[in-house]
């Protein structure tokens, strides 16, 4: 590797490194980690409303649906 290479080489990484960023530790104790799993976990939202279930939702068949006007429609 030519000194012009090395040199910016060093540039990309010192910069690279200056982009990292340091996760910090959980300082939750074991209790607080669970009991929020716990409730991350539960039937209900935030307003005590209990959740949708996934089966109430409409999806479109992409096989039925034309995408749009068609070509004879002006």
């Amino acid at each position: 590797m030519d000194k012009r290479l090395a040199k910016r080489h060093k540039r990309q990484v010192a910069r690279a490194k200056e982009k990292i960023k340091v996760s910090e530790p959980d300082v939750r104790s074991q209790e607080e980690i669970e009991a929020a799993r716990e409730k991350s976990r539960a039937g209900v939202t935030r307003d005590n409303q209990p959740k949708m279930a996934a089966s109430g939702r409409t999806f479109r068949n992409p096989a039925t649906t034309t995408g749009g006007a068609s070509k004879t429609d002006v």
